[in-house]
């Protein structure tokens, strides 16, 4: 049906006849000649049908946007001046001798080159949103970089192995999707959130190195950055510890920008100790890019007369931190009072700053409402530890050491977007040394702050029994522009330090044999040492491709309420269904999807 595709039609076809296929893009009339441009996935080229042959003419008059067509005709270069040095094809063109209609196209919802038109709707006719370059480019760059991942992995020994879909519910972690079991009523499958236990049991198995790129599945709140269905990249291997298992990854990381990108990325990594990244950025997966940092007060807050600072300072759980923004003198009132209500509309109760315009002259040389409130050693002290020169501005969060991060966070991060000074490119960084546990007041017991197969650090063992929250872990993030794209750690692998952390989170001995019997089990026959990560692809090629979120990298994706527009899931099921099943609804949910 075609000869070529319509973006890769080789200049030295000139004067030869040729076949295409494709999508009419846009339709012209010019004097009496009709130009159409040609689409396909490998770009446009343009079609040109002389009045001459009345009939075929004709036809042509009758095309509209995304009809799907065949033509045949020579190849001839466009006349000077008309070339379009945007397209590879721009200095062709085809001189339509016959043209077949192979489809015609309703009139469509939206155009395919508008930008504005609502994700919403262009989930709900994802077919036609697919045709778009963009969206093209980048499904083709996430089968690239899969593919350069999998060559990289087979040359090093790792063998791919497909682990189960149904399996079952375990404790800890995200909500599982449940799938009831027919041939055992009453009992439900669980899709994986991940295949953590089954490739532990790989290295158990001996296998050694094992890789997959696999689907998970949480059933938690959505964001740009998260989808109830995802792929990651998962791997483990046996007897590296974690500072080389982390080079290993390294390796492959720096490969995969260099191949896929032609960057080369930082050798080694950056890296932050988790108590670092909170101290200085105030979340765990800090965007170095950004060159604002915060600053510690907390110390110096607890003697000085303002009640903020003091109060928030004498919290067990206090925070005061300060944000220095160099030449941010030269911000007005009015932007100051604008990020004063962007706080607030984080759950701020203000925003405190200082203006420094001369730091020799204390206090007359500060500008702020809260200067008044500050004696003048406590000034001099916080200017040499924040470095706080004339012209700078700072910044400044009190209170509970989340909610203090938290705003601080969100204003660096706008900061430095909105200022410019976020820089372009990459910027890779390992963040270790997490802490084992965290404590859940809700539920009155600690929780793995990773999850419940991470070895502890050995100099931190004895403290398991004593003060758990001080325990920290085996584990490593890899953190890529204030994205975690990977996650990892070196597992347990002695039944009893399992029993012992699994006790510690409050699992009865009952419990743990329900839920983890065959890892206890299998951990008894000569477990190796062991351990891993999983790379969230989804979320990789978004930073590749430069999308603005996930959903743009995934072809068929779920919106932020978790439903699909296209088939209308989740959808119901019949009665039938339910009683071979053993469910009943007791009470229909509203609901407000499509």
């Amino acid at each position: 049906m075609r000869d070529h595709p319509c973006g890769v039609i080789p200049e030295n076809s000139v004067g030869s006849e040729i076949g295409l296929a494709g999508w009419v893009h846009h339709r012209r009339d010019h004097g009496g000649v009709i130009f159409i441009d040609l689409r396909d996935y490998s770009g446009l080229i343009q079609l040109v049908f002389s009045p001459e042959d009345r009939e075929l003419f004709a036809r042509a008059e009758k095309l509209r946007a995304e009809f799907v067509i065949a033509v045949r005709g020579p190849v001839s270069l466009r006349p000077p001046g008309t070339e379009n040095p945007d397209l590879a094809t721009g200095r062709i063109e085809i001189r339509v001798r016959t043209l077949d209609i192979l489809n015609r196209a309703d009139p469509l919802p939206f155009p395919l080159d508008e930008t504005d038109t609502s994700e919403e709707v262009r989930l709900r006719y994802r077919y036609l949103d697919l045709r778009r370059p963009e969206f093209q480019n980048r499904l083709r760059k996430r089968a690239s970089i899969a593919r350069l991942l999998r060559a990289w992995l087979d040359e090093r020994g790792f063998v791919e192995v497909e682990t189960p879909v149904l399996t079952r519910a375990t404790p800890e972690g995200a909500r599982d999707y449940l799938v009831p079991s027919r041939t055992h009523p009453g009992r439900f499958f669980a899709l994986p959130q991940s295949p953590q236990l089954f490739k532990q049991i790989l290295m158990i198995g001996g296998l050694d190195r094992y890789y997959q790129i696999v689907r998970c599945f949480r059933d938690e709140d959505l964001r740009a950055d998260r989808q109830p269905e995802f792929t990651q990249l998962d791997i483990e291997t046996s007897f590296l510890d974690e500072e080389t298992f982390m080079g290993l990854m390294e390796e492959m990381v720096r490969h995969l920008f260099h191949r896929a990108m032609d960057l080369h990325l930082p050798e080694p990594f950056p890296r932050l100790t988790y108590a670092e990244a909170l101290a200085r950025y105030g979340n765990d997966k800090p965007d170095l890019r950004n060159p604002l940092v915060l600053t510690e007060l907390t110390d110096l807050s607890q003697q000085t007369a303002f009640k903020v600072f003091r109060d928030a300072s004498r919290l067990a759980d206090g925070r005061v931190a300060a944000l220095r923004l160099p030449g941010g003198g030269l911000l007005t009132r009015g932007q100051i009072d604008e990020l004063t209500e962007f706080a607030k509309s984080l759950g701020a109760p203000g925003l405190a700053w200082i203006r420094v315009n001369d730091p020799t002259r204390l206090p007359d040389g500060l500008a702020s409402p809260i200067v008044k409130f500050l004696e003048a050693d406590f000034l001099d002290a916080l200017l040499k530890r924040t470095g706080a020169g004339a012209g700078d501005l700072l910044f400044f969060g009190a209170g509970a050491a989340k909610s203090v991060n938290e705003v601080l966070v969100q204003l660096r991060t706008r900061l430095g977007r909105d200022l410019g000074l976020t820089r372009e490119g990459f910027a890779p960084l390992w963040v270790v040394d997490f802490p084992m546990f965290e404590w859940s007041e809700e539920e009155g017991r600690f929780q793995a702050l990773h999850h419940p197969f991470t070895a502890p650090q050995v100099a931190d063992l004895e403290s398991l029994g004593q003060d758990p929250g001080r325990v920290r872990s085996r584990a490593y993030d890899l953190v890529l522009n204030g994205y975690e794209v990977g996650g990892g750690s070196i597992r347990i692998h002695e039944a009893e330090l399992q029993r012992r952390i699994f006790s510690l989170l409050g699992l009865s001995a009952e419990e743990m044999n329900e839920k983890f019997g065959f890892l206890l089990d299998a951990l008894g026959f000569g477990a190796p040492p062991h351990g891993g990560m999983a790379f969230g692809l989804d979320r990789l090629v978004m930073l590749m491709t430069r999308a603005e979120n996930i959903r743009e990298v995934i072809a068929f994706p779920k919106t932020q309420s978790a439903t699909d527009p296209l088939t209308g899931a989740p959808g119901t099921v019949t009665a039938a269904q339910l009683r071979e099943l053993g469910i009943e609804i007791r009470k229909m949910p509203s609901y407000t999807g499509n």
